[in-house]
């Protein structure tokens, strides 16, 4: 098999009716596709995670799963999410579109098929989804460079893993939405990205740094930018990788905002941040118990340098989590 029948797109066509299917299948062969078949939305799923189409055209009226449901599955999972998924259908009322938007679907067809209409909408969403893939691969790329870079520093230990993990809890606590909590979540890992333009001689400094390798520390948050700033899927983290160094009363790096100029993310991944660094042992310091650290974390807020309703939340969070004497 050569390599162009290799990168042949490849099409699953998902009707319970086999004259629909033959249809479909027929008009996108001719257009050089490669096209498998499903008659329920439950042999679909099952052939999705087998030959991992690049668009699936799914009839929305079908028995047991329709195809709403199998579409809302596919976007929760994280292996199809980035499938683009075309609803059929004869149904050309508003209400079946909007049911189509709110399961995550891509686009719209109604039967019977129009040709050209159908080989420009594939070829569309084909060509959507390569480049979605080559941002979902570039956002990887990113993901390993910060665990190299939590690497070069052994004192950080799984620093990361655990912001990310409480950046969920803390996340679901605060009832934010669903891409809000992710972007905390790539922010655990992404923060410091931007040490990676840091010179040794100042990241793993453990003495006090003198003004001059303060200020290069510093640059680390405009880095980080810089690195995430290209990928439209890092849209909501850049904030928190830019601004997680401010503080409440303007104090802060690198734009010295205040109060609510600071962007709320931000604000909640700070928190994070601090408490899971004072809870754990550093070089220059001992791990303090949970108590210890939301009384430093209390302080610092008394000195206006936190958010003190959100201070006030991420206490109750803590208490919620662990018995705090």
């Amino acid at each position: 098999m050569n390599g162009s029948i290799l990168d042949r797109p490849r099409i699953l066509v998902v009707d319970d009716h086999p004259s629909s299917r033959t249809t479909a299948v027929a008009l996108l062969s001719v257009e050089g596709y490669e096209v498998l078949e499903a008659e329920d939305g439950l042999t679909a799923l099952d052939r999705v995670r087998e030959a991992r189409p690049d668009l699936i055209l799914l009839d929305v009226m079908m028995p047991g799963l329709d195809g709403y449901e199998v579409c809302r599955r596919l976007k929760q999972d994280e292996q199809t999410r980035l499938t683009p998924v075309v609803f059929v259908t004869a149904l050309n009322d508003r209400r079946a579109r909007l049911r189509g938007i709110e399961a995550g679907g891509d686009d719209f067809l109604s039967k019977p098929f129009d040709q050209l209409e159908l080989s420009a909408r594939v070829r569309s969403l084909v060509s959507q989804k390569r480049l979605n893939e080559d941002l979902d691969h570039a956002s990887k790329v990113l993901f390993s460079i910060a665990r190299t870079i939590e690497s070069r520093d052994p004192n950080t230990g799984d620093h990361c893993e655990r912001l990310v993990r409480l950046g969920q809890e803390f996340g679901e606590f605060l009832q934010l939405s669903r891409s809000e909590i992710r972007d905390l979540q790539w922010g655990g890992y992404l923060h410091d990205i931007g040490k990676v333009g840091i010179p040794d001689t100042v990241l793993l400094k453990t003495g006090q740094l003198s003004a001059e390798e303060w200020q290069i520390m510093q640059q680390h948050v405009l880095i980080g930018e810089q690195i995430c700033q290209p990928l439209r899927t890092m849209r909501g983290v850049i904030p928190i990788i830019r601004h997680h160094h401010e503080r409440w009363d303007g104090s802060g790096y690198p734009d010295g905002l205040m109060g609510e100029e600071i962007p709320f993310l931000a604000q909640v991944f700070q928190l994070i941040d601090i408490y899971d660094a004072l809870t754990h042992e550093r070089p220059y310091k001992p791990a303090f118990s949970p108590q210890e650290s939301l009384d430093i974390m209390l302080q610092e807020t008394d000195k206006g340098w936190r958010n003190p309703n959100l201070m006030q939340r991420f206490m109750e969070f803590i208490c919620s989590q662990v018995a705090v004497a």
